[in-house]
C-alpha cells in the first residue's frame, strides 16, 4: 500500500505545482495588462515593481489555488488512468476510494493551509498591495516632450520644443513659461538648443540651455494704479543652466491605516468587530427612522393616537364605511384634511430621504463584511471540492497531458467561477442572502462531485464516445421497429 500511495502522490504533486506556476503566471500577465497604462512611463524603481508584483502573486492564490488543485487532478488520474495504472491498482484489490486516500490528506492540508493564508495573512497582503497600487495610479507621469505641444507637467512651467534627439535627450528650439509667482506669461526663457540630465542625487532636472533670450516682465497686478516705473528685462545667453525640482516626481507613499477598515483587509476577529459595530449603528438608524415616523404621525394626527398619559387607550367599537373621508368628515374640512395629510407626507417623505443615504451605505457595509466573512470558508472548501470533481473525472476519461483534461478543467472551472460570480454579485445588490451567494457555487456542484466519484468507482465509462454510439444505434432500432409493428398492424 505504501507503494500504491507514493506513487499516487508522486503523480499528484509534479503536475500541481507546475499548473500552479502556469496558471499564477497567466493571472500576472493579465493583472499587468490592466494597469501596463499605470505602471509605463512613470519611472518607477525596480523594487517597487518587483513589491507589486510579489503582493498581486499572494492576492491572486485564492483563484490559482482551487484551478490548480482541479487541473491537477484531472492529469493526475487521467495519466494513471492511460496508463493502466488504475487497472492494477485496482486489479491488487485497492479501491478508487482508498488509492485517494493520501490525496485526499494532502488536499485537506492545502486547504487548511488556504484558510489559515486567508485569515492571517491575506489582509495584509490586501493592505500593502491596495495601499501601494494607490499610490502607483496617483504618481504623475514622467517629464516627457512631444514636439510641438506644450507641456505641463512640471508644476509652475510650461515647456515646448520643436523637435527632439532619438534619446530625447537634447531638444531644439525651446520656448519655456515660468508661472511660479502666479502671473502667467510674466517671464519667458527662449534657447535654440536644451541638454537634459537629473543631478547625482536625482532632486533636480537640469535643462542645460544654449544661444538664447530671457524676458522678465516686473509688472506687478495686484498694484490698483497705474506705475509709469515698470521693468521690463531683457538678455542674452550663450549657455545657461534651468534647474527645476524632482519632488513632483516622488511617489508620495499613503499612510496604510486610512485602508485598515476596508473589508477585504480584516481577518475574522476584525470582521466580527466591524460586523457588530455596524450592526448597531444600523439598528440606532432604523430606530431613529422608526421614532421619526411616529412622531411625524402623532404631530400631525392627533386623532390616530393611542397613546394618552403613558396609557393605551382602547379602541372604540364604530360601525362599518365605505369611504372614511365621505363618511366621517364634513364637506367644508375636507380640502383642509386632505392638505394636512399631503404635507404630513410631504414632512415624512424628507425625513426619509435625508437618512436613505446612510442606511444604504451601512446596509452595503453589513453586506460586505458579511460576504467577506464567508469567503475566508469558501476558499478553503472549494479546493476540496474541485478536486473531488478533478479526481474522478480524470479516472473516467483516462487522457492525461495538457489537451483533454485543461479543456475539461477550464470548462468546470468556469462554471463553478460564473456560478460564484453571479451569485456573490447577487448578494451585494441585496437580491440574496450574503450566506447563500456566497456559498451558491460549491451547494450547485457538489451533488456533481458526489455523481462523479460514483461513476469512478464503478468504472463507468461516462465520456466514452463509442457507448453513447452504440445505445443511441439500439435507440433508432426500437423506435424502427415499433414503426414497423404499427404499419403491420394498420395493413
Amino acid at each position: 500500500m505504501k507503494k500504491i500511495y507514493l506513487l499516487i502522490l508522486k503523480s499528484f504533486i509534479k503536475p500541481f505545482f507546475v499548473t500552479f506556476c502556469i496558471v499564477m503566471f497567466v493571472l500576472l500577465m493579465l493583472f499587468l495588462f490592466k494597469y501596463i497604462d499605470d505602471l509605463i512611463g512613470k519611472g518607477f524603481e525596480w523594487y517597487v515593481i518587483l513589491k507589486l508584483i510579489g503582493y498581486q502573486c499572494a492576492v491572486q492564490i485564492s483563484m490559482a489555488m482551487p484551478l490548480s488543485m482541479l487541473l491537477s487532478s484531472i492529469m493526475t488520474f487521467g495519466n494513471l488512468g492511460e496508463s493502466y495504472e488504475l487497472v492494477a491498482i485496482k486489479a491488487a484489490g485497492v479501491s478508487l476510494r482508498r488509492a485517494m486516500t493520501p490525496l485526499f490528506i494532502l488536499v485537506g492540508f492545502f486547504s487548511l493551509s488556504s484558510f489559515l493564508f486567508s485569515d492571517y495573512i491575506l489582509p495584509i497582503v490586501n493592505l500593502k498591495m491596495g495601499s501601494l497600487l494607490y499610490d502607483v495610479r496617483n504618481k504623475k507621469a514622467d517629464f516627457l516632450i512631444k514636439p510641438g505641444i506644450f507641456n505641463n507637467t512640471i508644476p509652475g512651467y510650461s515647456i515646448r520644443a520643436k523637435g527632439k534627439n532619438e534619446n530625447g535627450t537634447i531638444l531644439y528650439d525651446l520656448m519655456i513659461y515660468d508661472n511660479q509667482g502666479g502671473n502667467a506669461g510674466n517671464t519667458v526663457l527662449i534657447a535654440k538648443e536644451g541638454f537634459i540630465y537629473n543631478s547625482p542625487d536625482n532632486s533636480y532636472m537640469i535643462l542645460k540651455l544654449k544661444d538664447g533670450i530671457r524676458y522678465e516682465d516686473a509688472r506687478v497686478k495686484s498694484s490698483k494704479s497705474y506705475d509709469p516705473r515698470q521693468q521690463f528685462t531683457r538678455f542674452k545667453f550663450k549657455e545657461t543652466e534651468q534647474k527645476f525640482d524632482m519632488e513632483w516626481n516622488k511617489m508620495q507613499r499613503t499612510d496604510e491605516n486610512l485602508f485598515k477598515s476596508h473589508h477585504a483587509m480584516l481577518n475574522l476577529k476584525q470582521l466580527k468587530v466591524y460586523t457588530d459595530s455596524n450592526k448597531m449603528k444600523l439598528d440606532s438608524l432604523k430606530h431613529s427612522l422608526s421614532l421619526t415616523v411616529d412622531n411625524r404621525f402623532n404631530l400631525y394626527s392627533p386623532y390616530f393616537n393611542t397613546q394618552e398619559g403613558g396609557k393605551k387607550i382602547k379602541p372604540a367599537s364604530v360601525k362599518p364605511f365605505n369611504n372614511l373621508l365621505e363618511d366621517l368628515v364634513l364637506p367644508e374640512q375636507r380640502a383642509q384634511i386632505t392638505g394636512n395629510a399631503l404635507s404630513q407626507l410631504n414632512y415624512m417623505k424628507d425625513d426619509l430621504s435625508n437618512k436613505l443615504p446612510d442606511y444604504k451605505d451601512l446596509n452595503g457595509k453589513d453586506i460586505r463584511y458579511r460576504i467577506e466573512f464567508h469567503r475566508k470558508f469558501t476558499l478553503a472548501v472549494s479546493c476540496l471540492l474541485l478536486f473531488a470533481i478533478g479526481a474522478p473525472l480524470g479516472a473516467i476519461i483516462r487522457k492525461g497531458g495538457l489537451g483533454l483534461p485543461v479543456i475539461m478543467a477550464i470548462i468546470f472551472f468556469l462554471i463553478y467561477h460564473i456560478i460564484s460570480t453571479v451569485a456573490e454579485k447577487s448578494a451585494k445588490d441585496g437580491a440574496i442572502s450574503p450566506i447563500l451567494g456566497m456559498w451558491m457555487a460549491i451547494i450547485i456542484l457538489s451533488p456533481l462531485a458526489g455523481f462523479l466519484t460514483y461513476k469512478s468507482t464503478t468504472d463507468s465509462a461516462l465520456f466514452d464516445i463509442d457507448q453513447y454510439k452504440i445505445k443511441a444505434e439500439a435507440g433508432l432500432n426500437w423506435i424502427k421497429s415499433k414503426i414497423g409493428k404499427k404499419k403491420a398492424k394498420l395493413q
